[in-house]
């Protein structure tokens, strides 16, 4: 995965000129500064650095939250998920018909939420003519990070967890010195949060074919893959 040099460096090639807000724990401004002034390259756009000291949500959009929690690192380490809010209902075309509401622009009202008001005074409210409210997507990426019940927490009900597997399941011992997880744990936290699709990330250099690790995953956790530099993945939005 890249690291924040080469995001930056990534992002200025493709001429970004909109401000970048990165999130991270204390010490990541001074971080952030260090890249700026050693790194050779220079940016095209702004960065505005905030240093989390108490987890929770730390920015909301108008359609989604991104909140965090400590990981269990050997240096201050955060996870992050991105919650998208819940979309409305499904949108019942004959209930709106049968209650006199015209095909057009009043539909599209009321499938965003706003009650309308029919020629004949009468008004009709959403809830007449949506489903109950449909749950956004969830994204949590984990870090560095050894196995943790917070993060099982965290992760509970994700659409896609990408959690730290830097070492095989025969080094847990140094991957908990290190701060950091195996396969089949990563697996574990994928099983118990209820998860339902697992990428690994963080593998160490030593393993040039991630494919062993993959298999030991499997073994607990059936729906996984491998994390490459700009991997794309897609997640189907919920119908319930």
């Amino acid at each position: 995965m890249l690291g924040l040099p080469g995001l930056f460096q990534t992002m200025s090639l493709l001429d970004r000129k909109r401000k970048l807000e990165v999130y991270g724990p204390p010490g990541i401004k001074a971080f952030v500064d260090a890249i700026e002034q050693t790194v050779q390259f220079t940016l095209t756009f702004p960065i505005e650095a905030s240093e989390i000291k108490n987890p929770g949500v730390i920015c909301e959009g108008k359609e989604y939250e991104v909140h965090t929690t400590w990981a269990d690192h050997v240096t201050p380490s955060l996870a992050f998920a991105l919650v998208e809010k819940p979309r409305p209902g499904k949108f019942h075309a004959e209930r709106a018909e049968s209650l006199g509401v015209p095909e057009g622009p009043l539909w599209s009202r009321l499938q965003h939420g706003s009650a309308v008001k029919l020629p004949d005074g009468r008004v009709v409210r959403p809830k007449e003519v949506l489903g109950p409210p449909r749950l956004g997507r969830k994204i949590v990426y984990t870090g560095d990070t050894r196995p943790s019940k917070t993060l099982i927490k965290f992760a509970k009900n994700a659409d896609l967890l990408v959690h730290d597997a830097t070492f095989d399941d025969e080094l847990r011992e140094r991957a908990h010195e290190d701060g950091h997880s195996t396969p089949s744990e990563a697996a574990e936290t994928a099983k118990k949060a209820k998860a339902k699709w697992l990428v690994l990330t963080h593998i160490s250099a030593r393993y040039k074919d991630p494919a062993p690790l993959l298999e030991q995953a499997r073994k607990v956790f059936p729906h996984v893959d491998v994390a490459e530099d700009f991997m794309k993945i897609e997640l189907p939005l919920s119908k319930a």
